[in-house]
């Protein structure tokens, strides 16, 4: 009887994973001046990206959009309503759901943030058509894989 031996590991820079979490790592850290110049972290941003596209959605609404579980979200929406972002509040129709809806505040936020698309389209040297491209690579990845463990519907 053989033994089987282990393959070796595919090198980091062979890795499709590694390569979209270092470069999403990368974004991020591109990203870092803009938001601590507005006082946000990447996942609070995200939070107000999806309320700037759909305001008053429930917390666990916003979890599912960013695939997130709803404890994880919860601390981080406190943070967004002591910063006066945002409020929540109960849903009157269902006591347990809370309400997340932006404040003056975090409407008028909206216009600042949209410095980071142009300070990505900087430091990427890449044309807006190979971003385009790019990005509708790496989502039609991303909904196969979910689409295959039964995971996380894609937000439309």
């Amino acid at each position: 009887m053989t033994e089987k031996k282990p393959s070796n590991p595919v090198p980091l820079d062979d890795q499709v994973c590694y390569a979209i979490y270092s470069a999403g790592m990368a974004i991020q850290r591109v990203y870092k001046p803009l938001l601590d110049r507005l006082g946000l972290t990447y996942p609070q941003y995200l939070v107000l990206n999806v309320l700037w596209r759909e305001d008053g959605l429930t917390v666990g609404a916003i979890a599912e959009r960013l695939a997130l579980e709803s404890s994880t979200l919860t601390p981080l929406l406190k943070r967004l309503e002591t910063a006066g972002l945002l409020q929540r509040t109960r849903n009157p129709e269902n006591e347990r759901q809370v309400v997340i809806a932006l404040t003056d505040r975090g409407r008028a936020i909206r216009s600042e943030a949209g410095c980071l698309n142009d300070a990505l389209l900087a430091a990427s040297k890449q044309p807006v058509a190979n971003l385009g491209s790019l990005n509708r690579d790496v989502r039609r990845l991303r909904d196969a894989l979910y689409e295959s463990i039964g995971g996380w519907a894609a937000p439309t």
